[in-house]
């Protein structure tokens, strides 16, 4: 029931108020403009910039003659304003900051010619960018960038959040991402159907409550970690530390002898086995109440061998790195497990191509979970957790680039496993177990992305796995 031309109206006046708030000492504007109604947007923030005193050029890609609608009617009053509107012939020198209003939301294919020209001088002007509603050339829905894109400063984004401003390319071209709902009302959204959920530590950490003061520590599961192949055993011992950091009751760690008496003299906590076969597994699988397998497993025949043994217990399972490898060449699915591939991992198990997976991320995470069952967690940047209908896919948006080092994977999967353990259904385990990662991350690179290590979080879950 609102009228176009007014939304129009409140989708520039917020991107004008973020440009006004980011940017207080900024006196020269330079918006782009497209055809379509990102492009009547950026016609709004130009007038409303111009008539607080900056001084505004709205440089044209595309036809300008293709303006129609609520569009065209923001174009006409710019002029009618006195404002300069030219087309687009490069960035000029003097700007202070851009506003990209060019190719919106409903971008289907890559970007050439003079958009591209556009895109590429925006980024190469050392000038911070403003995008409205999303980027130019990041696809709305994958995060892919379609041939050029935006890298924007920050990104105002109106009435729905953008799955691709979370995932894939989605944070490097968005910067901060900002919402306005632009007064929609909520019956909009009540019935309106999701096409992800965004997931948040502060929200997921209701899952975790505190605990009874008559409590013992079998009321919090029993994780055993299997995992550790020769000169592998660091892989597994973080998985089971971070299995212990986030209150699991008792872990047992099930890996070669040769890396027993570090384990033991590292962290005493983990209760250590060597084992060698089938045969001295099979204790540790009957005292288990879920199994994470996978974290230095390797593919050899013991490692085969432990595999097949895990999934006959028929224990709730977090399966990661090699596990996923031995799953793919024998293919099964279970409703009572969480699998964690990375994208290589992932590929391997949909048998297509790493590149796939990376162009379509939200889409590989439902095929992973109706091909396999149970829950996935694609990892990368804005992770993928996919569980079974009705529950829509979910992105958590946390995180950073100082994740990408060996290792993380592992305490995600003991983070994972611990909370499992705690009673956590699937579903929430592996969400929960994302944000508490990426929380976790986020709060160890406080002292820098470069550098950081695996456990380094480890550190840091501890204090968040207990809200205030």
């Amino acid at each position: 029931g609102i009228a176009g031309d007014e939304l129009m109206e409140r989708a520039g006046r917020s991107a004008f108020d973020q440009l006004q708030r980011r940017w207080p000492e900024a006196h020269r504007v330079a918006v782009l403009t497209g055809t379509g109604n990102n492009g009547g947007d950026g016609f709004v923030v130009a007038r409303l910039a111009r008539a607080a005193g900056l001084e505004v050029c709205v440089l044209q890609l595309g036809d300008r003659v293709r303006l129609r609608g609520d569009a065209l009617l923001n174009a006409e009053r710019w002029v009618e304003a006195g404002g300069i509107w030219q087309p687009f012939d490069g960035i000029p020198a003097n700007t202070d900051v851009i506003v990209d209003a060019m190719l919106g939301t409903g971008l289907q294919r890559d970007v050439g010619g003079n958009w591209a020209g556009a895109i590429d001088a925006v980024n190469a002007s050392g000038r911070p960018c403003l995008a409205i509603d999303i980027p130019s050339g990041l696809n709305a829905d994958t995060g892919v960038v379609m041939g050029h894109a935006v890298r924007a400063a920050a990104t105002v984004s109106f009435i729905g959040l953008k799955l691709g401003l979370f995932t894939a390319d989605g944070p490097d071209c968005a910067g901060d991402v900002v919402f306005d709902g632009l007064g929609v009302p909520a019956q909009v959204y009540a019935s309106s159907v999701l096409s992800a959920r965004r997931l948040d530590w502060s929200k997921q950490s209701t899952h975790l409550a505190p605990r009874r003061r008559n409590s013992h520590k079998g009321h919090f599961g029993h994780v055993l970690v299997i995992g550790g192949n020769h000169g592998l055993g660091g892989a597994a011992r973080l998985a089971a530390e971070a299995a212990l950091r986030v209150g699991g009751g008792l872990v047992s760690l099930a890996t070669r002898a040769q890396h027993v008496a570090a384990v033991l003299a590292a962290r005493p906590e983990i209760m250590v086995r060597a084992v060698d076969g089938v045969d001295s597994l099979q204790p540790l699988l009957r005292q288990a109440s879920v199994i994470a397998i996978g974290p230095g497993l390797g593919r050899d025949r013991w490692a085969d061998e432990l595999w097949r043994a895990a999934l006959a217990a028929r224990r709730p399972l977090v399966v990661d790195a090699d596990a996923l490898h031995l799953l793919a060449a024998e293919p099964l699915r279970r409703d009572d497990w969480i699998l964690t591939p990375h994208p290589g991992e992932a590929a391997a198990l949909l048998g297509v191509g790493h590149a796939d997976i990376n162009t379509d991320r939200i889409g590989a995470g439902r095929g992973l979970q109706q091909r396999f069952g149970g829950s996935v967690v694609l990892k990368g940047a804005g992770s993928i957790v996919c569980s079974a209908e009705p529950s829509p896919p979910a992105v958590c948006s946390a995180g950073n680039p100082g994740m990408a080092s060996g290792g993380m994977g592992d305490v995600l999967t003991g983070v994972i496993a611990g909370l499992l353990a705690q009673g956590l259904d699937i579903r929430h385990a592996g969400e929960c177990g994302v944000c508490l990662h990426a929380a976790a991350g986020d709060a160890a690179a406080a002292a820098g992305e470069r550098g950081l290590l695996a456990g380094d979080l480890i550190a840091q879950l501890r204090g968040l796995a207990n809200p205030r």
